[in-house]
């Protein structure tokens, strides 16, 4: 992602996070970034290609970070670490971005369905470690499924927990950690 489009991104999320999709617009997007609206049409068609964008690519770094600092590990369990501590690190890192995406799930318009979509895709990357470690005995749950959904929706409660700021990122992740991990023995 070069510059511009980074800035784009950032002052997008922070916008979109804050006031909404539809109560953000061109305009104030290319007011708050510092460039012409000219700039932005060059990097974007409109303002729904820019959002899919967006969703996009931050979900496909996500995707990314978990499958390289998961793919060298046999053991499910520390698979699962890594996927918690990544969350926890994206869901505060990136708290505009991960507020965006979940503020507009909700919906049928085409930006609601790529952000479920891309929800889902992820869902689904934690339920296939899941399974993997199902199938090699090294977890015992009944529903890797809704055991994915539990994962994923305990870690973005992160983002809500009235202590997430007086806990570094590897306190809360251990605390989040601790949980799961009582979830799956």
């Amino acid at each position: 992602m070069n510059k511009t489009k980074r800035k784009i991104f950032e002052k997008s999320m922070e916008l979109f996070a804050d006031k909404g999709y539809d109560s953000t617009s061109i305009e104030e997007i290319t007011s708050v970034v510092g460039i012409a609206k000219g700039t932005f049409y060059y990097h974007f068609p409109t303002k729904e290609s820019m959002f899919t964008f967006l969703i996009e690519e931050g979900m496909k770094l996500l995707n990314n970070s978990i499958e390289i600092k998961t793919r060298n590990l046999d053991n499910v369990l520390d698979k699962i670490k890594e996927v918690i501590i990544i969350q926890v690190k994206v869901s505060l890192k990136y708290e505009t971005f991960v507020r965006t995406v979940l503020g507009q799930m909700w919906g049928s318009e085409e930006r609601n369905k790529i952000c479920k979509r891309c929800i889902q895709d992820y869902i689904d990357i934690i339920d296939s470690i899941l399974k993997e470690g199902v199938d090699k005995k090294q977890i015992n749950i009944t529903n890797t499924n809704i055991t994915a959904y539990s994962i994923y929706s305990l870690i973005c409660s992160c983002l809500m927990n009235k202590d997430k700021d007086k806990l570094s990122m590897e306190e809360l992740s251990a605390e989040y950690l601790e949980i799961v991990m009582k979830l799956l023995s």
